[in-house]
C-alpha cells in the first residue's frame, strides 16, 4: 500500500517526521530513497525528534552509522554500496534488532532489507525548491495508521503538508 504526501517546507518535513515517529514500533526499519539534498536527513531529524532524541542529528556519511539513545540507528549508504562490505560491517545487527533503524540511500542495499521495511521515496520539486513529494510504502496496517495523519493535516493553522492515498 502506498501513501503520498507533499511537504512545502523543511519545517513541514521535520513535523511530518515527528508525526511518523509515533507509528514506528521497535524493530522497524525505515528506508529513505532520494537524490542528493532531497530531504532524507531532514525527515530523519524529525523522526528522531519525535522519538525523543535531543542531540544534533547529522547524516553519518563518513562514519556510516550514528547510534542515538533509545536504540535508534541512523545509517547512510551513500559512500559504501557493496553488499558484502555491509554484511561484514554487521548491518544485520541493526536491521534485525529491537531498535528503530533509519537508512539513507537505502536503495543501495535493498536486497539486504527486511521484508517489513517501510520505504519512503522523497523527490524535490525543481520549480519550487522548498516542496518535497513523499511516497510511503509499507504494510497495509502501518500505512492505514499513518493515513490517520489526514485528520491532523487538514486542521487549519497546523502545517502545510498534504496527504493523498
Amino acid at each position: 500500500m502506498t501513501l503520498q504526501l507533499v511537504s512545502h517546507s523543511a519545517e513541514d518535513t521535520i513535523r511530518l517526521g515527528e508525526m511518523l515517529a509515533t507509528y514506528l514500533a521497535p524493530g522497524t526499519v525505515v528506508a529513505l530513497i532520494g537524490e542528493l539534498a532531497a530531504g532524507k536527513t531532514t525527515l530523519i531529524k524529525g523522526i528522531c525528534r519525535g522519538l525523543g532524541v535531543t542531540r544534533s542529528i547529522e547524516s553519518p556519511t563518513f562514519t556510516l552509522v550514528n547510534e542515538y539513545p533509545g536504540s535508534i540507528y541512523h545509517i547512510d549508504c551513500y559512500r559504501e554500496q557493496r553488499l558484502t562490505e555491509w554484511l561484514e560491517l554487521g548491518i544485520n545487527e541493526y536491521l534485525y534488532s529491537d531498535g528503530i533503524t533509519l537508512i539513507e540511500w537505502a536503495d543501495r542495499i535493498q536486497p539486504l532489507l527486511p521484508e517489513t521495511t517501510l520505504f519512503i521515496l522523497i523527490r524535490q520539486d525543481f520549480n519550487d525548491v522548498a516542496v518535497r513529494y513523499l511516497e510511503i510504502q509499507g504494510s497495509p496496517e502501518l500505512i492505514s495508521q499513518i493515513a490517520n495523519l489526514q485528520s491532523v493535516t487538514n486542521q487549519p493553522g497546523t502545517h502545510n503538508f498534504k496527504l493523498k492515498l
